[in-house]
This record gives structure tokens, C-alpha cells and sequence, in this order.
């Protein structure tokens, strides 16, 4: 589960910080606990990835705003017939609102387009979901979408050349057609930690940590002097190639290990999560001054994930105590 939050000024320039709130752990605090601590720190969003009736009953009267996952084992149910994604909207959505402030269904995470079980299923569920969302009420409330990752990119560099994989396009095109005609944002999973991890001598560390003096990829008109704006503007130019020049993209993961692996240090994650909670409220390049909506993964550290990387991707301790100093 994934909870973040963030406050500030008016639509036009919101800075958003998101903090997922993962639950894979045996010394995690209760949901209650979890809601204050959100509260405390001024964290005014939350991502969770199932639905979980606790989080819920905790979530009731926070006035924090919630972007709800159909997780990928349920898109079978909620894809195959209107009437099941009407129940599980009324079931898990509009039995809880508005005492809960729901903002997104995420509908899917990160499926395959190779996923052939899968990836037949986003489009039809994504269809079901925001139609079930339209009869129970709450289409001016809750956006539809789904969460991708960047591994559907074919052509990544320059940032303004960037384009989708040809064979995912058959998957990809039907779900940016319906986020255009519904106007809903994509959602995205970025993570500089891997690219840098992946490929450190072709991607430096300040690079990927927003710690770098200068621009390091010049682009016609744009310079790039982090790995997180290339990557967010090689995205919007493959939108722009499908068909969906008018969508915005919400972060919709972002986060940087502090153990467990190559360059998952404390004082790498402490300047990744710094810098990006500095960063998203100037836009990218392509869009600048448009704050960048961004959920940061994750709230906690959770002793029950593998490989040993992924313990280690909270803000937060399980004590409730702070990782790093930062201001939400």
C-alpha cells in the first residue's frame, strides 16, 4: 500500500509530494498511527495499491486525498463484466465517500504488454471501471488510469525523440486514447536509482540524484541537468507520437533505496528524496512551471520484501521516525 501527501497554493502551481505506504513489513504501525503521522508531517495524499477496509476506517474524515489501486489480480473480475466493476467500485469506492476523498483508481501497475494473461485485461477494466464510476456518481471526483513503467520505451535519447516500443504500441495506443477522451492523467513509475545502478558509466550519480552542477544533456533548445526530467519529457515525446500530446503524467512512483544494493547508501537516498521534494514544483523542459505531481515510494521500510534493496526504500522508519529531514 502507498500513502504520500503534500499541500501548497493554488491548481496552477500545486507541488506534490505523494508517499507510498507499503504494508510488506511485521513491524509496521497500525493505519491509525499511519494517518497521523501523515497529518503531523502535513502529507495531504496517499496511494494505496489494494483496497484494505482498515486503511479505509482510518482514512474516514482525514480529508487526505487517496489514489486507490485495482490490483493486477483483480482486473480479471472487474474487466469481464460492467456489473462486477460497478460492485467493486460500490464495494471499495462509493460505500466509503465522501467520508474518504478518493482521487485515482489506479486500474493495473506496471503491467507487461508481454504479459498475454494480463495485458488484454487494462483496456476493458480501465473502460468498466470508469463507466462503474460515472454510474455511482463520482466522475467529476475520481480520475481513471493505470500505472506504467518506462520499460515500455524504445527510444529514449535525446529526451525529444523519445518514443514507445513498436511492439507495445497495440497495447499502449487503446489506453492513451481512452485517457485522452476521458481526460485523465498518465500515471508513471520512474526510478533513477535503476538506470544509475543499471548503468553507472553512462549515467552518473549527480545525475540521477539531482546533485549535478550543470546541464548534462543538451537538448536543441532544452538542457537537462537531472536524469528525472529526461526521463519524464522522453515520455511525454512518446505520448506526443501516440496520440496523446494532451495528457499530463502524474509520478505516480519515485524513490531511491538507502541499503541493499549498489549505490543504495543513506547519503544517496537522503539526496535523491531532497532534491526531487525540491525539484517537482518547476516542471520538466518540455512543460516548465508545470509542478509535477509525484507519489515517492515509500513511507516506511518494510523487512518483509525481496531482495534485500527493497527493504530499504522507506522515508519514514517503522518507529514512525524519520529517515531524512524533509519538508512535505
Amino acid at each position: 500500500h502507498c500513502i504520500y501527501i503534500l499541500p501548497i497554493v493554488n491548481e496552477q502551481s500545486l507541488e506534490i509530494i505523494i508517499i507510498e505506504n507499503g504494508m510488506l513489513g511485521n513491524n509496521l504501525p497500525y493505519p491509525s498511527q499511519v494517518i497521523s503521522l501523515y497529518n503531523s508531517q502535513n502529507i495531504r495524499r496517499m496511494r494505496v495499491y489494494d483496497p484494505n477496509q482498515a486503511v479505509f476506517q482510518a482514512l474516514r474524515g482525514s480529508n487526505i486525498e487517496v489514489m486507490l489501486g485495482v490490483p493486477n489480480s483483480e482486473l480479471q473480475y472487474v474487466a469481464s463484466s460492467r456489473e462486477n466493476a460497478r460492485e467493486w467500485v460500490k464495494r471499495n469506492v462509493r460505500d466509503h465517500s465522501p467520508g474518504v476523498r478518493f482521487r485515482y483508481i489506479a486500474v493495473g501497475n506496471e503491467v507487461k504488454p508481454s504479459d498475454t494473461t494480463l495485458a488484454r485485461l487494462v483496456h476493458p477494466a480501465l473502460t468498466n471501471v470508469h463507466e462503474a464510476i460515472a454510474f455511482h456518481g463520482l466522475k467529476d471526483q475520481v480520475k481513471v488510469s493505470t500505472s506504467v513503467d518506462t520499460t515500455l520505451i524504445g527510444v529514449n535519447f535525446p529526451p525529444s525523440q523519445g518514443a514507445f516500443k513498436g511492439d507495445v504500441r497495440s497495447y499502449i495506443d487503446p489506453i492513451i486514447g481512452f485517457l485522452v477522451d476521458i481526460k485523465a492523467p498518465l500515471l508513471l513509475n520512474i526510478y533513477t536509482y535503476f538506470s544509475y545502478a543499471n548503468n553507472p558509466r553512462d549515467i552518473s550519480l549527480a545525475y540521477a540524484t539531482f546533485t549535478s552542477p550543470g546541464n548534462v544533456v543538451q537538448d536543441g533548445a532544452n538542457g537537462y541537468q537531472n536524469l528525472f526530467d529526461a526521463t519524464l519529457d522522453v515520455v511525454y515525446s512518446a505520448l506526443e507520437k501516440a496520440g496523446g500530446a494532451s495528457l499530463e503524467i502524474v509520478v505516480s512512483e519515485t524513490g531511491w533505496p538507502s541499503g541493499g544494493a549498489f549505490g543504495a547508501t543513506l547519503d544517496n537516498a537522503r539526496a535523491f528524496y531532497t532534491n526531487v521534494v525540491r525539484h517537482v514544483s518547476q516542471g520538466t523542459p518540455k512543460r516548465p512551471g508545470k509542478a509535477i505531481e509525484t507519489y515517492l515510494f515509500a513511507m516506511f521500510d518494510e523487512n518483509n520484501k525481496e531482495p534485500q534493496l527493497e527493504k530499504n526504500f522507506g522515508v519514514f522508519y517503522p518507529n514512525q521516525q524519520p529517515k531524512y529531514q524533509l519538508t512535505f
